[in-house]
C-alpha cells in the first residue's frame, strides 16, 4: 500500500502559521527534524490501519511540539525531597545557603580572579582562595582542594604510597555508594595495603607488627556508613599516629563526611570533627564538602605543609582538581563557620537537622485534609511521627524525631497497585515529589520542607492527576 498523498510535506508545515512561534523557540534544524518525526509516524500509523484517514495539519503541529519540548526540557529538575533523608545522594545531597548561591551566581556573570593574584598582578593558585579559611576551621597547616572525597583519597594515596605499603584496619575497608571501596582506591593509586587486625577487633600491637621497610603509612578510615557492635576493639586516632610518627611515617585519616562542629551543641549525634583529627596527630585528613560540612561537592585534604606541598604537585592533581563555582560556593560556606551563634539559622543542612518535630506536625496538619481530598476515596491520609535520617551516607544510623504524611490504600487487594500509582503521580509533577514507600504505605517525611515553601508544595499537588480506575487483577 502506498503511503498516504494528503499528508502534507515538511515545507507546508515549517510556513504554516502556528509554525512561526515553535521555530523561534526552538530553531529550524529542530523544528525540521521534529515535524519529520511526526510526519514519519503519521505514516506508520496510516499504514498500519489500513489507509484510514491521515493527520491534519495541526494534529501533526501537536506531536511535533510535544516532541520538542521534550527535548528542550531540562533533565535536571527541582525536587521535593519528603524521602527523611536530608543528606540524599540520589537527590544532590547538601543545599547550599543562600550567601553560596549568590556568590555562584556572580562568579558564573562575571570574571573573577580564580588563578590571579591582585596583589603582585601575577599568577595565583586557586587553593589560595580557601586555604586560610580551611586552615582557620581545622587547625591544619595547609589545605588543598578536589572534586570530591573520593579523588581526595586518591590523590593522596597516590602521592605519599605509590609502590609502597599503606597498612589499614581490616574493619575499616569500607565501601560506600557507587561501588568506592578503599581497597580498590588503593589498587588504582599504585598502593600496596596490608590489612591488619579482624573485622571487629584491631590491637596497637597489629599495626606494629605489620609494619616493614616498605610501609609508606598508617591509614585510618572512618566507617560513617555502617557500625559494628558487640565484641569490639579499635585503636584511636592518637595511638595510631604514635605508632606511625615512631616510625616516621604520616598517618592519613580519612574522615569520609567530615564535620567542622561539635554536632552535640544543636542537639544532634557526635562526629568526630577534622580538628579533633588533627589535633590527635593526623598528618592528612581528608572529608567531603557537600556532606555534613553543607557547602558544594569537593574533597578537601587537610594536613602538614610539607605533605599538603608534595600533593599538589602530583599531576593528578590538575586532572581533579575543582572549578571556580565550587570555590565560589565553598568560600561564604565556610565563612558562616566563623559565626557559630548563626549557623543553625544560615547554613542549609544544619537548619534541615535542627528543625523541631512540632513544626513539621503542624505542616502535617495543615497539608492532611487537602492531600486527601485530592486522593479521593481510594486512600487514607494520616499525620504521624516518624523519624528522618541524617545521610544515606553521613550517619545513616542515626535519626532524628520528625513528623510527615502518611498514605495508605483502603483496600488491601488493590494496595500494591494504587501505591506505585500514587507514588508514579507524585514523580511526574511539574515539581516531582520524592517519598518513601514502607510497610504498605507512601512516607512524605517533612523535615526537608521547609515553611517558606509549604504554599508552593501545597499547589504544586493541586496538578495531581491520579488514575485510581486500573486494578491488579484481584476480583
Amino acid at each position: 500500500m502506498n503511503a498516504p498523498t494528503h499528508l502534507p510535506s515538511v515545507d507546508k508545515l515549517l510556513q504554516h502559521p502556528r509554525t512561526a512561534a515553535l521555530l523561534d523557540s526552538y530553531g529550524k534544524a529542530q523544528c525540521t527534524q521534529a515535524i519529520r518525526a511526526a510526519l514519519g509516524e503519521a505514516r506508520s500509523r496510516w499504514l498500519a490501519q489500513a489507509g484510514s484517514s491521515a493527520d491534519g495539519a495541526d494534529a501533526l503541529l501537536d506531536a511535533a511540539e510535544q516532541k520538542l519540548q521534550q527535548l528542550f526540557a531540562p533533565r535536571l529538575k527541582a525536587v521535593y525531597n519528603l524521602t527523611g533523608t536530608v543528606l540524599h545522594t540520589n537527590l544532590g545531597r547538601a543545599l547550599l545557603p543562600q550567601e553560596a548561591i549568590d556568590a555562584v551566581v556572580q562568579a558564573l556573570a562575571t570574571p573573577s580572579n580564580l588563578e590571579y593574584d591582585l596583589a603582585d598582578g601575577g599568577r595565583g593558585d586557586r587553593d589560595d582562595l580557601v586555604e586560610d579559611l580551611v586552615c582557620r576551621l581545622t587547625g591544619a597547616e595547609a589545605a588543598t582542594i578536589v572534586n570530591n572525597n573520593a579523588a581526595a583519597v586518591l590523590l593522596v594515596l597516590s602521592t605519599l604510597a605509590r609502590d609502597k605499603e599503606v597498612v589499614v584496619s581490616r574493619g575499616e575497608l569500607v565501601e560506600i555508594g557507587g561501588a568506592f571501596r578503599i581497597p580498590d582506591v588503593m589498587t588504582r593509586a599504585g598502593a600496596r595495603l596490608v590489612e591488619v587486625g579482624t573485622t571487629n577487633r584491631t590491637h596497637e600491637k597489629d599495626y606494629e607488627a605489620a609494619l616493614g621497610e616498605h610501609s609508606a603509612a598508617l591509614m585510618k578510615v572512618h566507617c560513617s556508613n555502617y557500625a559494628i557492635s558487640g565484641f569490639t576493639k579499635s585503636v584511636a586516632e592518637a595511638d595510631v599516629a604514635r605508632i606511625a610518627h615512631a616510625r616516621q611515617l604520616p598517618l592519613i585519616v580519612d574522615l569520609g563526611s567530615g564535620t567542622l562542629i561539635d554536632m552535640r551543641d544543636w542537639g544532634l549525634p557526635y562526629e568526630v570533627t577534622v580538628r579533633e583529627t588533627i589535633e590527635a596527630g593526623a598528618d592528612i585528613v581528608t572529608f567531603s564538602g557537600d556532606k555534613l560540612l553543607g557547602g558544594p561537592q569537593a574533597g578537601i585534604i587537610v594536613g602538614s605543609k610539607a605533605l599538603i606541598a608534595q600533593i599538589k604537585k602530583n599531576p593528578l592533581k590538575r586532572a581533579l582538581r575543582v572549578g571556580k563555582l565550587t570555590l565560589a560556593a565553598l568560600e561564604p560556606t565556610l565563612r558562616l563557620y566563623l559565626h557559630p551563634e548563626k549557623l543553625a539559622e544560615r547554613l542549609t543542612t544544619l537548619r534541615l537537622f535542627t528543625r523541631p518535630a512540632a513544626a513539621m506536625q503542624q505542616q502535617a496538619i495543615a497539608l492532611q485534609a487537602p492531600l486527601q481530598s485530592l486522593l479521593g476515596p481510594d486512600y487514607r491520609v494520616e499525620h504521624a511521627a516518624m523519624t528522618s535520617q541524617i545521610g544515606s551516607g553521613a550517619l545513616p544510623v542515626e535519626s532524628l524525631p520528625s513528623h510527615g504524611l502518611v498514605v495508605r490504600p483502603q483496600e488491601r487487594k488493590r494496595a500494591g497497585r494504587l501505591l506505585q500509582q500514587l507514588e508514579a503521580a507524585l514523580r511526574q509533577l511539574p515539581r516531582p515529589v520524592i517519598g518513601r514507600l514502607r510497610d504498605d504505605a507512601l512516607w512524605l517525611d517533612l523535615r526537608c520542607l521547609e515553611a517558606a515553601d509549604q504554599a508552593a508544595f501545597a499547589a504544586n499537588l493541586q496538578q495531581l492527576a491520579l488514575d485510581t480506575s486500573a486494578t491488579d487483577g484481584q476480583p
